[in-house]
């Protein structure tokens, strides 16, 4: 994990950051790799922000709720506490660490003997495909140890009373749509945490209010698209936050086909997702100054009114964050629990977090017209691998991205 020792903030970084909107922090799902994400809020903690609104999914979730979930003085140490309860002591010392054999035979004492303070086995669900388990227990490991860890980590009266906002995505099993739990709509608890981290077949789903939910990243890993939705709509300065990287080499043997497989597919269709919220702020920002043109006396009517209500010109700065791969890395990364892929990953959030806030790419003049613009590391490229178009994209001058230690 980062050093300890503060480091002194920017005084006008605040300011700043307030004048570009309100602060949104969205953390993608991936399992062990949300240690990223945590150094990534350990670096603006110190450069004295304070998030308007946290989002997550599955570890995402976690994480979000364990900065909604405690006073500003105790988020950092609530952080630390998580993530030193759920590394994983590897029996194999003798092994190196981050090398093919010492990653598979994490991987295998992991799913052999779970995480003691995250899963535990489920042994009935060994027993066979088609043993009736009921539906609340369905799935390989039982996350009872996760409840008391966030129950004892995360004060909910808090989270529910004030301080930011927080979100999580969850997929409700039986019609297969997104549900977004809120604290601005209603009061979370451990159940809408753990539901955004379900992931099936590994772990059940969560009931709330009488349905089931599992994992929101098997439909949207990657939830911004609920800050452009929200409504009222405000300006913002978005930390997206990811873990899995979209671009990738061909992959020659069937384990490089499964690592690039879960980064196709946790990835969740990001540049794809950001072109398409920049046509439609592009188009709000249109029909807003479109509306201007229209002669007052023609303004006074519930037609002018209902089409005029679709324009806005607010803008949305997001700032993608993505976490650099480790020597040896594969498609295990996720349970990756390993005191040394934990402080490496931390440290490398840490570090790119505040290599972005000293560049802030949000600051300068930009296409009026622009309601989202899109801040990346150039070397990441921004083709729509969908569509096969090139977004626009503002890049910073110098990669956001370090090597990792």
């Amino acid at each position: 994990m980062a050093k300890e020792t503060k480091q002194p903030a920017n005084s006008d970084t605040p300011t700043e950051i307030s004048s570009a909107g309100q602060f949104v922090l969205v953390f993608q799902g991936g399992g062990a790799l949300g240690a990223y994400q945590a150094g990534v809020y350990q670096a603006i903690h110190e450069a004295g922000i304070e998030p308007d609104w946290v989002i997550g999914t599955s570890i995402g979730a976690i994480n979000a709720s364990l900065i909604a979930g405690n006073s500003r003085i105790d988020r950092i140490a609530a952080l630390k506490e998580f993530w030193n309860s759920v590394t994983h002591q590897r029996p194999w010392h003798y092994f190196p660490t981050h090398t093919p054999v010492a990653n598979t035979m994490s991987y295998m004492s992991i799913l052999a003997g779970g995480l003691p303070k995250f899963f535990a086995p489920n042994p009935f669900a060994f027993m066979g495909p088609h043993v009736r388990l009921g539906a609340e227990s369905a799935g390989y490991y039982s996350t009872a140890p996760l409840q008391k860890t966030l129950n004892k980590l995360i004060d909910f009266d808090l989270l529910n009373r004030g301080g930011p906002r927080l979100t999580v995505g969850a997929a409700h099993v039986r019609s297969s749509m997104m549900r977004y739990f809120d604290s601005k709509n209603e009061e979370l608890d451990v159940r809408h945490v753990m539901a955004s981290g379900a992931l099936p077949p590994a772990f059940p789903p969560i009931r709330i209010d009488n349905e089931l939910y599992w994992d929101g990243g098997i439909l949207s890993n990657t939830p911004t698209e609920i800050v452009f939705d929200d409504y009222p709509r405000k300006s913002s300065l978005i930390f997206a936050v990811h873990m899995w990287n979209p671009v990738g080499a061909e992959p020659e043997t069937m384990w490089q086909v499964m690592h690039r497989q879960k980064d196709v597919q946790y990835s969740s269709r990001v540049a794809s997702h950001i072109m398409r919220q920049k046509q439609t702020h592009r188009l709000r920002h249109i029909v807003k100054e479109l509306s201007k043109l229209v002669p007052e006396e023609r303004r006074d009517s519930d037609a002018y009114r209902e089409m005029a209500n679709w324009g806005c010109l607010t803008r949305m700065h997001v700032v993608r964050l993505l976490a650099p791969s480790l020597d040896h890395e594969d498609q295990t990364k996720d349970v990756d629990f390993s005191a040394n892929g934990i402080r490496k990953r931390w440290r490398a959030g840490y570090e790119q977090a505040q290599e972005a806030l000293k560049r802030a790419p949000w600051r300068g003049e930009f296409d009026p017209l622009d309601g989202v613009i899109l801040h990346e590391p150039p070397f990441i490229g921004s083709v729509d691998m969908a569509a096969g178009a090139q977004i626009a994209t503002v890049a910073s001058p110098a990669p956001i991205l370090n090597a990792a230690e």
